[in-house]
């Protein structure tokens, strides 16, 4: 079949030790991202299986209708608002859903929470310019933890805290505020008591309309001015505007991200990367060598039991 392969921006998929899953099929890797649809459609026309890298590439009515040949599109990981299903069964393309793993995205969570309290590139950047001490962050043994969403991630997160005895504060669904409680964490009393307290509030929230703009600004302002904001989750999840301003005026203090409101970015003068407050990095929640051989390893092997005629892990399988 003919397999394309979109968004390998490092040029690192054809190295994974899964790609050889695909011996024997026509494979092409795009190495970028392409914004416009009708440019991307012309590139990928000839496509008739499409591989998602997560989810940057929009799948919307609009491409699929310019691709007649495509039959199948496996995604690394799970479906989400990227992604038109409607659409999808409308023109009769199998869509095949991946696996994920909270460990490498978890882990990432953890850093960014580490560089942003102790101030670990701005102490690296002032080296880099000749100066020695230029920082004092602070420990994370005794702070609180907020964390907002307790599902794998989350509660990784947790357990990462008490191993450098920080305090945990959990908010989130009822039923998520339960598990946490009988995992033997606290829950706040409410929202404002969640954002309030933490020292550090870190989301791990999936991006759905009911949780689009959840962050509000409101929340943010009661945050200490010593507090710091984490998102690995998506940028969305916050108001529009709500962390840049927030930031301006002083709570919190800082912020971690690895997600932003438009992806990639490429310029230097975007404001969250001339904040000398703020950390941050390039989407790379799970960008990391086992995971991407899970990830890959789970939508190659999807592929090819489709092309074998007995596919698995569809969630359209009436358009089979």
């Amino acid at each position: 079949m003919k397999i394309i392969i979109l968004d390998d921006y490092m040029n690192s998929i054809n190295k994974l030790d899964c790609f050889k899953m695909l011996d024997g099929h026509e494979v092409e890797i795009l190495n970028y991202y392409e914004e416009n649809p009708s440019v991307l459609s012309e590139k990928i026309k000839d496509a008739e299986v499409l591989v998602l890298t997560r989810e940057r590439t929009q799948i919307s009515e609009a491409l699929l209708s310019e691709l007649p040949n495509l039959k199948l599109i496996s995604q690394t990981g799970k479906i989400s608002n990227h992604l038109d299903l409607a659409a999808c069964n409308k023109y009769k393309v199998a869509v095949a859903e991946g696996v994920g793993s909270p460990v490498a995205p978890s882990e990432l969570t953890w850093a960014l929470i580490m560089n942003t309290t102790r101030l670990i590139p701005q102490a690296v950047e002032g080296m880099k310019q000749g100066k020695w001490q230029t920082t004092i962050g602070t420990a994370i043994n005794g702070k609180t933890i907020g964390i907002w969403g307790y599902g794998k991630i989350g509660s990784r997160i947790a357990k990462y805290a008490k191993a450098f005895d920080a305090n945990v504060l959990i908010w989130g669904s009822e039923s998520s505020r339960e598990k946490a409680e009988k995992d033997g964490y606290e829950a706040a009393a409410s929202k404002a008591d969640f954002f309030s307290r933490s020292d550090i509030v870190t989301i791990h929230l999936r991006l759905v309309p009911a949780t689009m703009g959840i962050v509000k600004k409101e929340d943010l302002a009661l945050m200490k001015p010593t507090a710091a904001f984490i998102n690995t989750a998506r940028f969305e999840l916050v108001e529009e505007g709500a962390l840049l301003s927030s930031l301006k005026e002083g709570r919190p203090g800082y912020a971690g991200l690895d997600v932003y409101e438009k992806e990639p970015i490429y310029q230097p003068t975007y404001e969250f990367l001339n904040m000398p407050n703020v950390v941050c990095t390039p989407h790379i929640g799970y960008v990391e060598k086992q995971g991407y051989e899970l990830y890959f390893g789970k939508a190659f092997e999807n592929i090819v039991k489709f092309a074998a005629g007995s596919p698995e892990n569809i969630i359209n399988p009436e358009v089979l």
